[in-house]
């Protein structure tokens, strides 16, 4: 799901690193963040409102500021009571720049509250735009345990009691990194990025049948945790079903959608003694590999197939 938050939440989470002030008191900040593109208000100013986007928050910096000084103050008035119906959830003044009381007064008359910051408005930029990309990405819950595997991102899933949990447990004996058990908040980032972590409350806590709740930080030390990790692989743990066929070549490529975005995912099969972590660490490699340009099962299915029929391969080299 697609999520928003208050102005109020953005004060709370980032009013001491913003170093915002309040300017407008008197204003509620109940409205809604629902995008992280945050612009300044650009030809907007000057009244041409033909392509303004409605809904983002917007930065004055010197520029805009000193454009306005230009302008007869009921006329800076009227122009910014247009860019203000646009539904603007906050406006942000940077470089501690004073604001002229038109300018405040016609954000009170639209509800729009104003905060006035000391940063400069690039940094002040590459502070808050982070935030609300993290705070308003696309956002799903999946019930699995997400590991960093040699840097790459496994997300194991299949049914409860199946063994997601030990499987990760005997990969962190190993050496490898926890990001989350029992549930992963997946969100996207861009078109084609999911990032996984865990709840908050949770911190790096598994439940181990049998044994009960234990804590990985403590027992392993903080190395073989991770907060968030990208989501690369889904690592899928089922019981051995003898009725289906399982594939034992790499070439059927299976992949996964969520939120949108495609992941390959591997089907693992469990039967006494399979070795769960280093299997896990061969599908990482496995995947290094493929990102280096070396696909492993396409180069071993050519060269069985150049072996077999040279002259085939003979033939079309001549071509």
């Amino acid at each position: 799901m697609t999520s928003s938050i208050t102005v109020r939440d953005l004060l709370t989470a980032r009013e001491v690193v913003l170093e915002l002030d309040l300017l407008t008191p008197e204003v509620p900040l109940e409205g809604r963040i629902g995008t992280p593109d945050v612009s300044s208000p650009g030809l907007a100013l000057a009244g041409y409102m033909a392509r303004f986007p409605d809904g983002r928050a917007l930065v004055f910096g010197e520029t805009e500021m000193s454009f306005l000084a230009t302008l007869d103050p009921q006329e800076a008035g009227t122009r910014l009571t247009a860019v203000f119906a646009r539904n603007v959830p906050a406006v942000f003044v940077t470089r501690g720049l004073d604001v002229p009381r038109n300018f405040l007064s016609a954000a009170a008359r639209a509800s729009v509250p104003v905060f006035r910051t000391r940063l400069d408005t690039g940094d002040f930029y590459r502070v808050l735009k982070p935030f609300l990309e993290d705070s308003l990405a696309p956002t799903t819950t999946v019930h699995g345990s997400l590991a960093d595997v040699y840097g790459i991102g496994l997300l194991f899933t299949g049914p409860s009691g199946i063994g997601k949990s030990e499987c990760v447990l005997g990969l962190v004996a190993r050496g490898h990194r926890l990001v989350a058990d029992d549930v992963v908040f997946v969100s996207r980032r861009g078109n084609d990025v999911l990032m996984g972590k865990g709840h908050e409350l949770q911190g790096f806590h598994m439940e181990i049948r049998g044994v009960g709740i234990i804590d990985v930080a403590s027992m392993f030390g903080t190395r073989a945790t991770r907060q968030r990790k990208r989501v690369e692989i889904i690592v899928d743990l089922q019981t051995w079903d003898d009725s289906r066929e399982y594939d034992r070549t790499g070439l059927e490529r299976e992949v996964t959608e969520i939120l949108g975005v495609e992941i390959p995912r591997v089907t693992i099969p469990l039967n006494p003694g399979k070795n769960l972590a280093a299997i896990s660490e061969v599908i990482a490699m496995n995947q290094l590999l493929a990102y280096s340009g070396v696909d492993v099962p396409t180069r071993f299915d050519d060269g069985l197939r150049e072996a077999l029929n040279p002259r085939d391969s003979l033939i079309e080299d001549y071509e």
